[in-house]
């Protein structure tokens, strides 16, 4: 599918991250000529190569503690915060630079060893204890829904963080934002409330 099409299919009110993992500084560039000006990477040093202060950048991927340093004075907003320890580390290298940065507590919603994240039935609780940190903006909610074919279990993850979010607004007026959905489930994502998507191959095409 061209991705001018798919840029365009998103509904208004969902905020489209193009993915670019792997991808070169041209080839971000080539997006950001289609309107695009926020892009996730999911690791530290490819975020520290492309830097470009013209765009927003989001941290996507897992992120350890020893890298918090690199990653505060780049990036927007990190879409990954899913302990206590990096929460903290995360507000001491803020407060350094004295940053206040967004930060979405990632929900491992279909319960995979592989996956990061806090468990479900323990995410709001964790959301609260972030909301105690000065350099921390909570922002919402981020999940990677399971890699399988079976869209009513894609769906059913998706729903129970919907609710999840749904909670916490209700709780918390500054709750906004809700990052589910990929290349391959971002449709059931959006359907299911989603208004932050994270798309990477289906924009910038197959890796030759």
């Amino acid at each position: 599918m061209n991705p001018v099409k798919i840029i365009q299919s998103i509904p208004a009110q969902v905020t489209l991250i193009a993915v670019s993992k792997t991808r070169s500084i041209e080839e971000i560039h080539e997006m950001a000529k289609l309107g695009i000006s926020t892009f996730g990477e999911n690791r530290v040093q490819e975020l520290k190569q492309k830097y470009d202060p013209a765009y927003h950048w989001h941290m996507i991927g897992h992120l350890q503690r020893n890298k918090v340093k690199d990653v505060v004075p780049l990036a927007d907003m990190i879409q990954s915060l899913d302990s206590l320890p990096l929460a903290e580390e995360i507000e001491k290298q803020c407060a350094k630079i004295d940053k206040v940065m967004d930060v979405l507590i990632e929900v491992n919603s279909s319960k995979e060893a592989s996956k990061s994240g806090v468990a479900p039935e323990e995410a709001l609780s964790f959301l609260a204890a972030c909301m105690s940190f000065p350099h921390l903006r909570v922002r919402g909610l981020m999940t990677i829904g399971p890699n399988i074919d079976d869209q009513e279990q894609i769906k059913a993850c998706f729903t129970s963080v919907y609710q999840l979010y749904q909670e916490a607004q209700a709780r918390w007026p500054q709750i906004d934002t809700l990052s589910m959905g990929m290349s391959g489930d971002y449709e059931i994502a959006i359907a299911c409330g989603a208004n932050m998507i994270r798309l990477g191959t289906i924009l910038f095409g197959e890796r030759n």
